[in-house]
């Protein structure tokens, strides 16, 4: 079973960006744990992180094609304001996952919206580097189960 984890703006700055907000794990550290974990989960994961939205598009347009099982996405800021990657996601068959390392809920009201929430079968926030490893373990069961349909 083959995932895909996103990672959009700014995250490669993990680490160094608002340790406060964000913690000190980088990006690697956040990629690590999950190969690890998927490798628990008997599944294959890859990772992809860009600073361009439409290469963010792109990537998940390849994830169409490849017919992935499944996508793990941390939009970062695109989150409240990217219809561009909301469109491309939809395009998708397979189950999507939304997370986030800080509780977007609890922030600025900007943060409040998500143009992915509508689409995502679930949104995992505010639990820092385990948001993205539950949401891998949400996706992996998610996406185990449309398999079986």
């Amino acid at each position: 079973m083959n995932l895909l984890v996103l990672h959009g703006i700014n995250l490669n700055m993990f680490g160094q960006r608002d340790p406060a907000q964000y913690g000190t794990a980088t990006l690697a550290d956040i990629d690590a744990a999950l190969h690890q974990l998927a490798g628990e989960l008997g599944a294959a994961v890859e990772c992809f992180q860009t600073n361009h939205e439409g290469a963010m598009c792109e990537r998940i347009h390849q994830a169409h094609r490849d017919g992935v099982a499944g996508v793990v996405i941390n939009a970062g800021a695109w989150t409240h304001t990217s219809i561009a990657i909301r469109d491309a996601l939809a395009i998708l068959k397979c189950p999507i996952v939304e997370v986030h390392m800080s509780n977007i809920h609890a922030r600025e009201p900007f943060r409040h919206q998500s143009f992915i929430a509508p689409i995502a079968r679930g949104q995992i926030c505010g639990f820092g580097v385990d948001s993205y490893l539950l949401g891998l373990r949400a996706l992996t069961s998610q996406a185990q189960a449309a398999i079986k349909k």
